[in-house]
């Protein structure tokens, strides 16, 4: 029977897909029939990543393939995602994952930090989504693309003093509703039609998360007691987010942001 969560044949792109959220989302996909490719900025994927790709089980019908690309690079991006494209004709979907946290109080945030911050945070977003919507539109596929935000674009976060990363999350959030206005209307020469959303999930136990932890930046039992379920979320709980997000089943959502945050927002 036919299933709006499917995505056999379909083809993806995630971004930041080596590990932690990104490449526990892609596994959804590839669960649901895509096939996925990931791309990072490290030459080679994690031991992680290996793991997932062992674990593919056949019946799935996807894939999971790993790419090496820095998401701030336009002309890499464009190289790398017009291949991907060229071997099926097509591209059906994004989420764009990538991104990195730096710890300072306002006070002391360099200016060459906050650049680096928002290279990756904001402006990688904005060029993959750019560069997978031109693919889209060059093979008139009606695309979905998914921005990860953060709940941390929405509130003021307490027991976290990570001040850019929050208002670069909150850039992203904007962003999504901004292109999905631009590029949702099917156009007559076939082009258009792509839906794009933000997901902002609450604190996830990622490898960068466990670093903020061991470096005693932030305190996990703070921010249990600050969400309403009292834990703090693992990747694979956004697995059903992401394939809800790049198939069918949302085919009438567009220019959203969906709050996955363990209650945290709603206090």
């Amino acid at each position: 029977m036919f299933s709006r969560f499917d995505l056999t044949g379909k083809v993806f792109v995630v971004t930041g897909g080596s590990q932690g959220l990104g490449l526990s989302m892609a596994e959804g996909l590839v669960e649901a029939g895509g096939t996925v490719h990931c791309l990072d900025i490290q030459p080679e994927p994690s031991d992680n990543f290996k793991t997932a790709k062992e674990r593919i089980n056949p019946d799935f019908g996807g894939g999971l393939e790993y790419h090496q690309v820095d998401v701030s690079d336009a002309e890499g991006l464009e190289t790398v995602v017009g291949r991907i494209a060229d071997q099926k004709q097509r591209l059906d979907g994004l989420i764009a994952a990538a991104a990195i946290q730096h710890i300072s109080p306002a006070l002391e945030y360099s200016t060459d930090d906050i650049r680096k911050m928002l290279d990756v945070n904001y402006i990688g977003v904005f060029l993959s989504a750019r560069t997978c919507a031109r693919q889209m539109h060059k093979y008139k596929i009606p695309g979905s693309i998914c921005l990860i935000a953060s709940m941390s674009g929405l509130i003021a976060n307490r027991g976290l003093i990570a001040p850019v990363y929050n208002s670069s999350k909150a850039a992203v959030i904007q962003l999504a509703r901004n292109l999905a206005m631009e590029w949702g209307r099917k156009q007559p020469d076939g082009t258009g039609g792509i839906r794009v959303n933000a997901l902002s999930p609450g604190h996830i136990l990622t490898p960068m998360v466990e670093e903020n932890f061991r470096k005693g930046e932030a305190d996990p039992k703070e921010w249990e007691d600050n969400n309403m379920l009292g834990r703090i979320s693992r990747p694979e709980e956004f697995k059903g987010a992401g394939v809800f997000l790049l198939s069918n089943a949302s085919s009438y959502m567009t220019g959203q942001n969906l709050v996955v945050d363990g209650g945290t927002s709603a206090w």
